[in-house]
């Protein structure tokens, strides 16, 4: 979802990162569920009650588990492939969950939810201030009386910021069920006025070197931008954790995440 204009910036920005989430597969062998943030969004959604929507759902690694708590659930992605193994996955589990495709910055559901929550820094594929802002007014207008945003961002560290210089270097790796054992490389380079990490990520094994390449690109937000992004859209910062754990968010943290309210006094728009 990383657009940055409305019309062919936006586009072609959207056809690069859109890579790594057109392989519903490799993105969970990638990034697996991360229980404690699971937990957390669960017990969110049991805190409020009522229904959840997730904007930028991705396979349902959080609001299948939501869902089967018996939540009317709700979840939004821009990626067809991502839908379609959440879904399936939902539908294995005997979940019911309604799934969407849409754009987080720019949708109308025609009802309200009780707690949204943006997970796993699908925020950042926003690169532009103004659309984060309008994100932030299309969850407004979703919230209903006393609902909760809730979303987290990882809590830029400008020494790796700077570290960022397009070198090609090992990054991670995970089992392949198929391929087995899969080395990840990256590249990655720091746009420090458009405030955006521009990288290819490399998939090889020991047969098939480079076998995938996919592109993301990420936008850093940084701690003092955030109350101001959403008291543009009418909401505030209620309180802002470190880490899953509820520790104290600090320089040090290395994830904010952000607990968020309508704004009082602040109409929807």
């Amino acid at each position: 979802m990383a657009l940055h204009s409305r019309e062919s910036m936006g586009a072609q920005e959207a056809r690069m990162t859109q890579e790594l989430y057109s392989d519903a597969r490799l993105y969970d062998l990638l990034f697996p569920a991360d229980e404690a943030a699971v937990d957390f969004y669960r017990a969110e959604a049991d805190g409020k009650g009522g229904r959840v929507l997730e904007l930028g759902c991705g396979t349902g690694h959080k609001l299948i588990p939501i869902a089967a708590d018996g939540h009317p659930s709700v979840g939004l992605d821009l990626s067809p492939d991502m839908l379609a193994e959440a879904r399936r996955k939902a539908d294995e589990r005997g979940v019911s969950v309604e799934w969407l495709q849409g754009d987080m910055r720019d949708f109308d559901l025609g009802g309200e939810f009780d707690l949204i929550f943006i997970a796993a820094n699908a925020l950042l594929h926003l690169h532009d201030a103004d659309d984060i802002a309008q994100c932030f007014r299309a969850v407004r207008r979703h919230l209903a009386p006393g609902g909760r945003f809730v979303f987290d961002v990882f809590n830029p560290n400008v020494r790796l910021l700077a570290g960022a210089d397009g070198m090609r270097r090992p990054r991670t790796s995970f089992t392949d069920p198929d391929r087995g054992d899969v080395e990840v490389d990256v590249d990655d380079s720091y746009d420090a006025a458009a405030q955006v990490t521009r990288g290819t990520w490399y998939f090889s094994t020991d047969s098939e070197p480079d076998f995938q390449k996919v592109s993301l690109e990420v936008r850093s937000i940084f701690p003092q931008e955030l109350p101001v992004l959403l008291e543009h859209a009418g909401l505030r910062l209620v309180e802002r954790f470190g880490g899953w754990d509820g520790a104290p968010f600090g320089a040090d943290s290395p994830i904010q995440l952000c607990l968020c309210a309508p704004a009082s006094g602040r109409e929807r728009g």
